[in-house]
């Protein structure tokens, strides 16, 4: 399984509260076609389990010793009787029969169902999620949801603001209402935010026990949780194609790399030369000076020059031979 589709795919699943085993938690679940996603919180704890067809063959062997089939011949029954019960669809009494047990940091859920008329167990074994996970699925989402209501508020207090000027307005030019049940006072931005904290907020937290989201809030988690997957799909696809253009740009600028790839070598040494030291030889055919050759010409000229201001030397004489035995 590809670790960031299986993140993104997970994203997209709900937040679901279930009981079993008399524990109130929250589930989150995603299955594939031979491979499946949990996460479990009871918000003191996450819990995860990730589980591809390799190791799905190898737990229901365990689980079930004259299991023979292939992973897709049960993986599609697992999945219709473990999700309705992962869904908080299950009633009471109703197959399949799922238990909850903690073993250290772990939790395990154990189902026993029916397959082909012969029992089948399977365990999700969950252990402590990371939290660099648990910050994508729960915490980041939270927190944007949390600035959406916010801006949501504020947006309608201003609406609220404008309504009564335009009340106002209706009343200064002789307009009555006809039923003073629907007289309304002015809002007050401040003394509605002061009597939201002393009187509904205490109210809220003392119901902490449920958990979950109602249907509007699973509605906005959910649009958070797909405009982040899209954003994120966006930038990997663009951090993929960069290095390429990056590369290719770099080519494209580089005269090094230019001047390599159209001049043979040696030509960089002869741009460098005098246009009088050409005139001077009188050829001009040394384009083809290499790097090796240029530093023996500036060693040898200084000595050249300085032999032509010394004065010619006296000629040896010559010993006569033969005249002296």
């Amino acid at each position: 399984m590809e670790r960031d589709a299986v993140d993104g795919d997970l994203l997209d699943c709900p937040w679901v509260p279930v009981c079993i085993s008399g524990s109130q938690l929250l589930a989150k679940t995603w299955f594939g076609d031979t491979a499946y996603r949990i996460l479990l919180t009871d918000l003191h704890s996450v819990w995860e389990e990730e589980m591809d067809t390799r190791a799905i063959q190898d737990r229901a062997q365990e689980l079930n010793r004259r299991l023979r089939a292939p992973v897709h011949a049960f993986f599609s029954h697992m999945c219709e009787v473990a999700q309705p019960c992962l869904s908080g669809r299950v009633e009471d009494g109703g197959e399949p029969q799922f238990s909850l047990n903690h073993h250290g940091g772990d939790i395990n859920l154990k189902l026993k169902s029916e397959l082909a008329g012969v029992p089948f167990y399977w365990e999700f074994r969950s252990t402590p999620a990371p939290v660099a996970l648990v910050c994508s699925q729960l915490v980041r989402p939270l927190l944007l949801m949390s600035r959406l209501l916010q801006r949501q508020v504020g947006q309608l207090g201003a609406l609220l603001a404008r309504k009564d000027t335009e009340l106002q307005d209706y009343r200064d030019n002789g307009a009555v209402l006809s039923r003073e049940r629907l007289q309304t006072e002015l809002f007050e931005e401040q003394s509605y935010r002061e009597n939201f904290l002393t009187q509904t907020v205490p109210q809220v937290c003392a119901r902490q026990g449920s958990l979950g989201f109602d249907s509007e809030l699973q509605e906005l988690y959910s649009a958070v949780t797909s405009y982040g997957n899209t954003n994120a799909r966006k930038r990997k696809i663009s951090e993929r194609h960069a290095p390429e253009e990056d590369q290719s740009t770099t080519k494209d600028r580089d005269p090094n790399h230019a001047a390599s790839g159209t001049q043979p070598p040696g030509e960089e040494v002869n741009h460098g030369l005098d246009q009088g030291d050409k005139r001077q030889t009188g050829r001009g055919v040394r384009a083809r000076t290499t790097d090796s050759e240029r530093p023996n010409e500036e060693q040898t000229a200084v000595p050249m020059a300085a032999a032509a201001d010394r004065p010619p030397a006296r000629p040896k004489k010559k010993k006569a031979k033969g005249l002296f035995g």
